[in-house]
């Protein structure tokens, strides 16, 4: 189900793009796919919490599907998050009078990450959903670091 969910947020991307621009384009895709990885780390977190439930019920989660491995495949999966993102600021804002300080700021979300890692570690149901609860904050982060980076370089070049 986690895959499921976050092709469909994510699909908002790709629409987006092809609104602005009419065809979606590599950066989009790439967008697109940190967003996945992004969605499907964060709900495996809420999967961990449910596990015992799901595995009652039969639900195929990827915190079933990843096993003991769980907590390094979120690791990978934020990593690659953070990877993309890195070189999609990277694209659009290196150019402009801001250069690379937008890539500095995924430093937070990296963070915010090794935290909520930490917490799963522990495999308590309580502190993966906490996990799960603190993306809220990684989601405004990353948009308030984008939204300003738009901002300004639209003053400022």
């Amino acid at each position: 189900p986690q895959v499921f969910l976050a092709a469909a947020f994510g699909w908002a991307i790709p629409m987006a793009y092809v609104a602005i621009q009419g065809a979606p384009d590599i950066w989009c895709w790439l967008l697109f796919v940190a967003y996945m990885c992004w969605t499907v780390a964060y709900d495996t977190q809420y999967a961990m919490a449910d596990r015992e439930d799901d595995i009652k019920i039969g639900v195929k989660s990827t915190a079933i599907l990843f096993g003991r491995y769980d907590v390094i495949i979120i690791s990978l999966l934020q990593t690659l998050f953070l990877i993309i993102m890195g070189v999609v600021m990277w694209h659009y804002f290196a150019p402009t009078s801001l250069g690379l300080t937008p890539v500095f700021g995924l430093a937070l979300v990296a963070m915010m990450f090794a935290k909520q890692n930490s917490a799963c570690a522990s495999r308590n149901a309580l502190a993966c959903f906490q996990a799960f609860l603190a993306n809220i904050w990684v989601g405004r982060y990353v948009f308030a670091l984008v939204a300003i980076a738009c901002i300004w370089t639209t003053f400022n070049g």
